[in-house]
């Protein structure tokens, strides 16, 4: 071979050898998230609405995508929200109908990957103070306990109020949070009717305190309160964030969607020991048996469902005047952009 020609050849190998370890690193940068380190807001992270958020963070999933989250937990998702909203967290795990709510002011927020779709949301009245109870009109003039005035369990109980001309100055809402101090409100006999999520509900059910008159733990209940899938727990962010930050909300949506393809096939035993102790409210029974209740209504995929942002309008209009459907851009509420990437990625 003429020394010319190999000369050409070993500069060429070399030359192709020393792109790529200039390319690599480019590359690998390119996949890192804009911001490794954010802060996400949640709103009773608890209760089994934020189960795929517990699970990613207990097993991890969050750290495998590069992620550093910091997880603010709040009594409610309205408090959870306002954390997004005054610049201390840059994501909020919260009810989807947030982003409606949010757009009707002119803040823009859009939802990157969804964790439940269904509410997973309960209304009960109390076996104690309500025992001549004879429909949701009898409710005027009393007192309903709610995670937090302006959350998603508010919403549910506005709702079906209002579906039986119950108008909203007529009945007086309680914030008593998702945990132990609202089935101990509703047993002391503070409350007539609870609107909650798990696994308060089912505990104060299964015990006798509360009788279920609305049901959104399930897809056949949510189908007959709200007319449609309705979605609910999900990732959202200032619509500025997602714009700015793909890299990091395809990380955060690889953290759920990893956490809902492992909900799929996990057994009680699983879950008791991936949750905090905390979660479970002293009984892994009625904990256990609150999951099996709601367990259809957490997402397979993390993808919003093509009519849930139509539903979640529609339900929010039902009662709310102040809300102008026709001013409402339902296509910049939620890209599925980020969750079929995961989809695809995990197998789904």
């Amino acid at each position: 071979m003429p020394p010319t020609l190999l000369q050409r050849r070993r500069f060429s190998v070399a030359g192709l050898a020393l792109a790529a370890s200039i390319a690599a690193p480019a590359l690998h940068a390119q996949s890192r998230p804009e911001k490794a380190r954010l802060t996400l807001a949640v709103g009773g992270k608890a209760t089994l609405y934020y189960l795929p958020l517990t699970i990613a963070e207990q097993l991890g999933y969050f750290k495998e995508e590069g992620l550093d989250v910091d997880i603010q937990d709040f009594s409610g998702g309205a408090r959870a929200l306002q954390a997004v909203l005054a610049g201390s967290a840059d994501v909020c795990s919260g009810a989807f109908e947030h982003t409606i709510n949010l757009q009707s002011s002119n803040r823009m927020f859009q939802a990157f990957v969804l964790q439940g779709r269904a509410p997973q949301i309960a209304v009960g009245v109390s076996t104690r103070t309500m025992v001549g109870y004879s429909g949701v009109g009898s409710l005027r003039g009393r007192r309903i306990g709610v995670s937090a005035p302006g959350s998603s369990t508010n919403m549910v109980a506005r709702l079906l109020l209002s579906r039986f001309g119950v108008r909203h100055g007529e009945v007086e809402f309680v914030g008593v949070g998702t945990g132990a101090g609202a089935l101990e409100a509703l047993r002391a006999g503070q409350l007539d009717a609870m609107s909650n999520t798990e696994p308060v509900m089912t505990m104060l059910e299964l015990q006798g305190d509360v009788r279920i008159i609305a049901d959104t733990r399930t897809l056949k209940g949510t189908q007959e309160l709200f007319g449609g899938a309705m979605p609910a727990a999900c990732l959202y962010a200032p619509e500025a964030f997602v714009q700015k930050h793909p890299r990091t909300c395809q990380a955060l949506a690889h953290a759920i969607v990893h956490a809902l393809k492992w909900l799929q096939t996990a057994g009680p035993g699983d879950i008791v020991k991936t949750v905090p102790e905390n979660n479970l409210l002293g009984d892994r029974a009625l904990y256990l048996a609150s999951f099996h209740k709601m367990r259809e209504a957490i997402s397979p995929d993390g993808l919003m469902p093509e009519d849930g942002a139509a539903t979640a309008l529609r339900a929010l209009a039902s009662f709310d005047t102040a809300l102008k459907p026709d001013r409402i851009d339902l296509a910049r509420l939620y890209t599925n952009m980020f969750a079929r990437k995961a989809k695809d990625r995990f197998k789904i």
